[in-house]
């Protein structure tokens, strides 16, 4: 369980985020808003990457400050908006640095490790090219092995800004579908900033948010969220329900017999 309560953030002059009070179990949550809403502020505060001006981050019940921090890397994992890692390393030895913080006190990697490494690999395409150097493959194909290194760490908690960044659609519907899988099959926490709003909108739940405030919270289908959504993007989209066809995600499927998509109202 991951929860925010009364979080508030300044940078400047400016209040970027006021009193979200939040509470992630396990599922898969999307955070949406336009640009400016404070979606990758908050996700840094979830994070303890941001500093508070007031309010408190707790995961399991304990204040997220008080976490040591090796204890805390297990339990949670962080992908950034603009991920890095270093260029000359090949794609395998990024990936098994989200294992580090399992590693023992002589930093030896047991076979447990290398499983989990070979396994978030295979869940992003990148196994072909894991002898390659990071600093020779394009955007898309660097942000499936920072994804990888996420994944690798297998915490119960995962925290995603913009991680469809540099993906084209097939990857997309691949990636919505390993959140979901890892949200229902392995009860796991997922809270993803997304853009895209129909990609979002498969999500088992989503926060809206607007002017460093949270606007709504509930389900896709729900009618209050879909009409705040349109809202705070100034009524310049519409969403429509299409029936789920066999190629639909998941989260769609599981969730009804349509799929919620977001449309330019142009």
């Amino acid at each position: 369980m991951l929860s925010a309560r009364r979080l508030q953030v300044r940078l400047g002059d400016r209040t970027v985020l006021r009193d979200i009070d939040l509470d992630f179990g396990p599922g898969w949550t999307a955070i949406v808003g336009p640009n400016g809403a404070g979606k990758s502020t908050l996700l840094r505060a979830l994070a303890g990457l941001q500093p508070l001006e007031h309010g408190e981050v707790r995961l399991d019940r304990a204040p997220l400050a008080d976490w040591p921090a090796p204890q805390r890397a297990r339990r949670l994992a962080w992908l950034a908006q603009q991920g890095e890692a270093g260029g000359d390393l090949t794609v395998i030895d990024v990936v098994r640095l989200g294992r580090l913080p399992h590693l023992g006190l002589f930093g030896l990697a047991r076979g447990r490790d290398e499983q989990a490494v070979r396994q978030a690999m295979q869940a992003t395409g990148c196994t072909a090219w894991r002898h390659r150097r990071l600093a020779e493959l394009s955007g898309g194909e660097r942000q499936r092995v920072l994804l990888a290194r996420a994944l690798a760490v297998q915490s119960p908690v995962l925290l995603l800004d913009e991680p469809t960044t540099h993906l084209d659609p097939p990857h997309q519907v691949a990636l919505v579908r390993q959140m979901a899988r890892l949200a229902r099959q392995e009860n796991r926490t997922i809270v993803a900033v997304l853009h895209e709003l129909s990609l979002a909108l498969a999500a088992d739940r989503l926060v809206v948010m607007a002017a460093g405030q949270i606007h709504a919270i509930g389900q896709p289908g729900d009618p209050l969220v879909q009409r705040t959504l349109v809202e705070v993007f100034g009524g310049a989209i519409r969403i429509e329900a299409v029936p789920v066809s066999a190629g639909a995600t998941e989260a769609a499927a599981a969730a009804a017999e349509v799929q919620w998509v977001a449309l330019p109202r142009l």
